[in-house]
């Protein structure tokens, strides 16, 4: 049969629980029915915050791409600076 705090399929009635002390505890009223509804809603939030998860990692990645060639760009322009500034010096007599 079930066991303590459970009820047989199909019936309804209140569960036992303590007191609620976080803003995701249920009450001790709580039915069989309620509680398969918070847990499909919860299904449904884990589902929708796995998208944005792979989402958000495309993105990091796409961002560490851009990042990447920023940089050599940047390590370029510090050759060609480099050398600019070599070139002006030996013409100077510095």
């Amino acid at each position: 049969g079930p066991g303590p705090g459970r009820l047989p399929a199909g019936e309804e009635g209140p569960v036992e629980g303590g007191p609620p002390d976080h803003s995701y505890s249920l009450s001790s009223g709580t039915t069989s029915e309620e509680l398969l509804r918070k847990l499909n809603e919860q299904r449904d939030i884990i589902a929708l915050l796995e998208v944005k998860m792979k989402e958000m990692k495309g993105s990091i990645r796409r961002l560490r791409l851009a990042e990447a060639q920023l940089r050599e760009e940047i390590r370029e322009k510090d050759r060609l600076l480099h050398a600019a500034g070599a070139s002006t010096r030996k013409r100077h007599g510095l």
